[in-house]
């Protein structure tokens, strides 16, 4: 719910008529209808607004649904699975999600702790999205040593699981050397997260080193695989502290 934007998710959930408003030039058939007789999941659901709430409540109540500019309502058989990274409870308890509907959507609850509550999970999580990112970009899935899982273990993972999917598909872009970047804690600000100027030079630096370990800190052929000048390579070498004789078997 959070990714899509407040004046488009009433229709992406429940679909609209042609007409039913600028822009709407033919009938679409929204989430819930597409997912009848089968599962909808709802992630993010703290973020949809109060007056979806009230028409996703009428949905898991009566299993109806009714489309913008649309009179008719549409029986549905659909099972809702909602996700959440809030605590439900309590924004209920301060009036920013409908009391009802938590208790409708509360039937089974499952808590997933963060990554940093369960790091043993850790390296078998990246290796599935290792195999993953491998079949993706049609590379080689590289197993890790026990020093490179620990190494996973000791980070804090603010980003959670999605953090770790993105390392793991830098892993096998880039290699090994994807890895450093989790020793970086002053690369990230209090909030966890990075500025998109620190994200271009932690993915430069890491292009640089696979490129230089890929061709043995030879000069020419790094020039050749980065498709750069000399002059361009020996200045982000410099930026970056990178010394070819380290990179030389």
């Amino acid at each position: 719910c959070g990714a899509v934007p407040e004046n488009l998710i009433e229709s992406e959930l429940f679909g609209h008529e042609a007409g039913a408003f600028t822009g709407a030039e033919k009938r679409r058939i929204g989430k819930i209808e597409h997912a009848h007789q089968g599962t909808l999941f709802l992630d993010e659901v703290e973020s949809m607004p109060m007056p979806l709430q009230i028409k996703l409540l009428r949905v898991l109540e009566e299993q109806k649904v009714e489309r913008l500019g649309s009179n008719h309502v549409q029986q549905v058989d659909v099972r809702i699975i909602a996700a959440t990274k809030s605590n439900l409870k309590t924004l209920s308890d301060e009036g920013v999600f409908r009391a009802d509907l938590y208790y409708r959507l509360n039937v089974v609850k499952v808590d997933i702790p963060p990554l940093r509550e369960r790091k043993e999970d850790i390296p078998t999580l990246f290796h599935h999205f290792v195999l993953i990112a491998a079949a993706r970009y049609d590379r080689e899935s590289i197993p890790l040593n026990a020093g490179q899982a620990t190494k996973l273990t000791h980070h804090d993972w603010p980003g959670n699981v999605r953090e770790l999917r993105n390392l793991a598909e830098r892993y096998v872009l880039l290699g090994p050397a994807a890895l450093d970047e989790t020793d970086t804690a002053q690369d990230t600000n209090v909030n966890g997260r990075r500025t998109l100027a620190e994200l271009m030079d932690g993915f430069e630096r890491l292009a640089l080193i696979s490129a230089l370990n890929a061709c043995h800190g030879s000069i020419k052929d790094t020039m050749v695989e980065l498709g750069i000048a000399r002059k361009t390579l020996y200045d982000k070498m410099k930026k970056h502290g990178l010394d070819k004789a380290e990179f030389k078997e």
